[in-house]
């Protein structure tokens, strides 16, 4: 476990300095000039003009060497120092510890929903290998898995809040809200655990101490919760690692397509805006939260498997 940590750690370390770096590097060469843009982010797009951009590149000293300002960045990193917003002004931690709790009540939400809906669904079918529950849902999964989530996030609008009416839709101020944005990352993350936890199901089932624990006398209900559960969701827990690459992938789909305000709307913003310390603060969060995540899933795996805590 001491050792698990101390890689997550350096992990962490590296993903900070790579994904810092990228951004710097693909911000500073996009085209057009970024003084005007930011310009444009605070005063709007019809109040600027020549004169506004200059004065926004002498306040921010945007014509310094490239070096200069990455080397800075750099010595602010090591100081857990994110700049501020070029377009607000405000500190970039503050900007996005508000973001951050929208886009993790969200990502919980969808979590917990396609936790409901997937293993559950996986376990049944892989209990039953090539009857209709499994060619249903093998069906189902591959079509949600091959649309993308705005595609699907369509999808739900057009049935429950333009055709039912049921849900708002888009925006954020009350539970009823959260419900297409969490079910659209939910359903995407739901195909692939299904089929997971399906043919982890399917492989224990066929394995030697399963099929003797039916010889000694127990029942298919004490077979499935006291053999099964435990070693079927092994590998479900394992791939949420894989996963939470979807999850933050698709966060900053689902918020734009929802109006969300969370951090991926605020990525977009930002790119758009030419705001760089919000879009390095951004990206360089998101890269933390997954090297986070995984070192969750890793510790919950060495917890529910005995053979890796004697390895």
């Amino acid at each position: 476990m001491g050792r698990l940590l101390w890689s997550r750690l350096l992990q962490a370390g590296l993903v900070a300095w790579l994904v810092g770096t990228l951004t710097f590097i693909i911000t500073r060469t996009l085209p057009g000039d970024m003084a005007y843009r930011i310009a444009a982010g605070r005063y709007g797009h019809d109040m600027v003009d020549g004169a506004a951009a200059e004065a926004v590149r002498a306040e921010l000293a945007l014509d310094q060497s490239g070096l200069g300002a990455y080397l800075g960045w750099l010595w602010d990193l090591v100081q857990f120092d994110l700049g501020r917003s070029l377009v607000s002004g405000r500190p970039v931690l503050e900007e996005l510890s508000h973001q951050l709790g929208h886009s993790l009540s969200l990502a919980v939400v969808a979590v917990l929903l396609s936790l409901l809906i997937g293993p559950p669904l996986g376990l049944a079918a892989g209990r039953r290998p090539g009857g209709l529950l499994d060619r249903t849902s093998e069906v189902a999964a591959s079509v949600l898995r091959a649309l993308p989530a705005f595609a699907v996030g369509l999808l739900l609008i057009m049935l429950f809040a333009v055709t039912l009416g049921w849900l708002p839709v888009a925006g954020h101020g009350g539970p009823m809200h959260t419900v297409l944005p969490a079910l659209t990352l939910a359903l995407g993350l739901a195909a692939v655990s299904s089929r997971v936890a399906r043919n982890a199901m399917a492989e224990v089932s066929q394995s030697a101490y399963y099929a003797f624990s039916h010889t000694k006398g127990l029942g298919p209900r004490r077979s499935f919760l006291r053999h099964g559960l435990r070693n079927a969701s092994v590998p479900v827990v394992a791939y949420l690692g894989v996963q939470f690459v979807y999850l933050i992938e698709g966060v900053v789909v689902v918020e734009t397509l929802f109006a969300w305000p969370g951090i991926g709307h605020a990525l977009v913003h930002a790119i758009v805006a030419r705001d760089v310390p919000m879009i390095q603060g951004t990206a360089l969060v998101m890269g933390l939260l997954f090297v986070l995540l995984n070192t969750a899933v890793d510790i919950a795996c060495h917890l529910l498997d005995p053979r890796r805590r004697q390895a």
